[in-house]
């Protein structure tokens, strides 16, 4: 059976594994990403000594990059990324990964291929229209129409989180990054202190800080998503990213969100959902991208 190499490239870690042509892994890992202190060079690095250490066992048919930033998914290449990857941007992912080991590559946005994983296995399976949130360090989008991401004109479609919301971006003000730094606030204590376990641990607790920041974090996301569904009418909303791992806590509130600021006649055709699957999403996204990429010519 052929295989595939994937690798999701994030500010914190990469992930890899070798993926069957039937969705199934074969084997998986991570390693430290260490951005920060290497780099788009380092990043690049590390990528290629994952491909070495593949190549010495198995003859793989190609090799699909999920990662952070803007990527210009036809070329391949990172158009922006945030500070969180220093030296990144413009980097040609493809065309390095090809000249140097001689197998086809794809590369895509890791958000998109949540979504793509989804649509693919997930939350959003069978669905015609979804979109995926990422609620993480900032916040980010995917569309999904018939099967594939919508990128828009320039390639970048679903940047929700630079949407603008009453006191900032979306991101600026619902990104789980903003709850622990709004609790480290209410609490007058250094947000290096704490972080978003110990705050749903002290809100499941009494904590009336925390709960607070989680309430406020829900009101935020509700209204995001609601503007979101008036422009996209999607048939599900995929909610994904660490912290929706408490999504039993989250659930309540941020259906409450949601429905406050969304019209009855708009809810009612709206589905919302937590994310099937985590750590493999981008992974298994980037095979789906890629093998769809290979089927589809593009002018």
């Amino acid at each position: 059976m052929k295989t595939y190499i994937c690798i999701d490239i994030g500010g914190t870690s990469i992930k890899y594994g070798l993926i069957r042509e039937d969705g199934i892994f074969i084997t998986t890992g991570s390693v430290p990403s260490e951005a920060m202190k290497y780099g788009g060079p380092g990043i690049m690095k590390k990528t290629e000594h994952i491909i070495e250490e593949f190549l010495k066992d198995y003859q793989p048919e190609g090799i699909c990059i999920s990662t952070a930033g803007m990527v210009d998914w036809k070329e391949g290449k990172i158009l922006y990324a945030a500070p969180l990857i220093p030296d990144y941007t413009g980097t040609e992912i493809k065309k390095i990964i090809e000249e140097r080991f001689h197998l086809p590559c794809e590369v895509e946005n890791d958000v998109n291929c949540a979504g793509l994983a989804e649509d693919f296995s997930g939350a959003a399976k069978g669905s015609r229209i979804s979109v995926c949130l990422t609620v993480g360090t900032g916040i980010g989008g995917a569309v999904i129409i018939d099967h594939q991401v919508f990128h828009g004109f320039s390639g970048s479609a679903c940047e929700v989180g630079y949407m603008h919301l009453p006191g900032g971006d979306f991101q600026d003000l619902g990104a789980s990054s903003i709850l622990v730094k709004k609790v480290a606030s209410y609490k007058g204590i250094s947000s290096e202190k704490i972080d978003g376990k110990y705050v749903f641990e002290q809100a499941k607790q009494g904590d009336r800080d925390c709960k607070k920041a989680i309430e406020e974090m829900c009101n935020i996301l509700g209204m995001g998503i609601a503007n979101i569904c008036y422009v996209i009418n999607p048939e599900v909303v995929v909610l994904g990213g660490g912290i929706m791992a408490q999504k039993e806590y989250l659930r309540e509130p941020l259906e409450k969100s949601i429905r406050r600021y969304l019209l009855p006649t708009v809810a009612k055709h709206t589905r919302w959902e937590f994310a099937y699957h985590e750590n493999h999403a981008g992974m298994i996204g980037a095979f789906c991208h890629f093998k769809r990429k290979k089927e589809i010519k593009y002018n």
